[in-house]
């Protein structure tokens, strides 16, 4: 059998259902049974990528909290540190504001190198405070993520790439947002769903017509028929 191309996929917005932004369960074939490398680059938590790939049965081959933990299968690597993102979150609190999760707070309880806020908090005075810390704050349609502008999915993509030995050229990504820029730049193929922001529009070479997870399928049978 042919070798199919290495796939960087993001997973938010890209692996998942439109309705609920759950897993969607027909990914798990194509992704066990591609015959190449396959990188998941996400804004998620690190353990969040680990067991996706565990459940899907494919090596762990991850880039998590856009690009601030880069895991080849062998080695973990980070990019930055929490310290900075955790003192914007304490100057934020203290300004009366949330991070939006609850309690338990699930989302960044397992973060290492930036914290997420959610969705529904004010973005503007996150933005003035993680800017006296040197940091940024980007928007991916699930989170704001308070992140070091150095650290980027697309550098975990090429750090990958020389470890398990694939060209970055000849690898197809697929995703949604700005946090997947850096990871289209560095790869010979990339897509869009139709759910994504403009930024992920614009730097797509092309934009898919289905949304989330139907558009990703739409694109590994395509690559895999070819």
């Amino acid at each position: 059998m042919t070798d199919d191309p290495p796939l960087v996929l993001d997973i938010d917005g890209t692996l998942t259902r439109p309705d609920t932004w759950g897993i969607d369960p027909r990914v798990f074939d194509p992704l066990h049974e591609w015959n190449g490398p396959v990188v998941l680059a996400t804004g998620k938590a690190f353990p969040y990528p680990v067991a996706l790939c565990h459940f899907a049965g494919i090596p762990e081959r991850v880039v998590a909290e856009n690009g601030g933990v880069v895991y080849t299968g062998d080695e973990v690597f980070y990019t930055a540190d929490r310290e900075a993102a955790q003192a914007v979150v304490e100057e934020y609190r203290a300004a009366g504001h949330s991070l939006g999760w609850g309690e338990a707070d699930t989302v960044n309880r397992w973060r290492e190198t930036e914290i997420a806020i959610n969705l529904e908090q004010p973005i503007d005075p996150l933005c003035e405070i993680a800017a006296a810390y040197g940091l940024e704050v980007i928007d991916t349609g699930y989170a704001y993520h308070v992140k070091d502008p150095a650290q980027n999915k697309g550098d975990g993509v090429e750090r990958i790439a020389d470890h398990v030995g694939f060209d970055p050229a000849d690898a197809v990504a697929v995703g949604d947002s700005i946090n997947d820029v850096s990871t289209f730049d560095v790869v010979g193929r990339s897509f869009a769903v139709a759910n994504a922001d403009d930024a992920a529009r614009a730097a797509a070479d092309e934009v898919l017509e289905a949304v989330h997870a139907d558009g990703t399928l739409s694109v590994l049978e395509r690559i895999r028929s070819s």
